[in-house]
């Protein structure tokens, strides 16, 4: 899989038009509390969306916390330390309220057409997503992360929908 470099032209550009088709998608339209994440070098980079949507929206970015992940609301007076992984985490209490997610917004290493995620193999999102069977689900990857088919497993959450270029 090739791996674009953070300061990759190709990616800001492809960045900004699948964050924008998820801007004018209906489900994040609607949604009042939508689940993100805080990109890696090689995901789609969230960074000045979530700036752009903190005091617009509640956003909940997800928190390493063992072998799980907690969720917690990033705002302008949430502050973000660097977590494990070197992701930036909000601070402060804990969101457990995971009925009130309107859209969960999903990282992959690569995704399949008929919604197949596949992580980075820690389980992290695996153990996460039962816990949000109401909010919609949505991967978001570029273009060569969407291949033809991904092994699942049993208890593996398949996302309602893939936005890419």
């Amino acid at each position: 899989m090739k791996n674009l470099h953070k300061s990759s032209g190709l990616q800001s550009t492809q960045s900004a038009e699948i964050l924008a088709a998820l801007e004018a998608h209906p489900a994040f339209r609607a949604a009042g509390t939508v689940l993100l994440y805080h990109s890696l070098p090689d995901e789609v980079d969230t960074h000045g969306f979530i700036a752009r949507w903190m005091d617009r929206k509640r956003l909940l970015l997800p928190v390493v916390h063992g072998d799980g992940l907690l969720l917690r609301q990033c705002s302008n007076a949430t502050a973000l330390a660097m977590g494990r992984y070197g992701i930036a985490e909000p601070q402060g209490q804990d969101f457990t309220d995971y009925a009130a997610i309107d859209l969960a917004v999903v990282p992959g290493v690569a995704f399949d057409r008929q919604g197949n995620r596949l992580g980075r193999g820690k389980g992290y999102y695996d153990r996460l997503l039962p816990h949000l069977p109401t909010a919609y689900k949505i991967g978001i990857c570029f273009p060569y992360q969407l291949v033809n088919d991904i092994p699942t497993d049993a208890h593996d959450i398949r996302m309602d929908e893939i936005i890419t270029l």
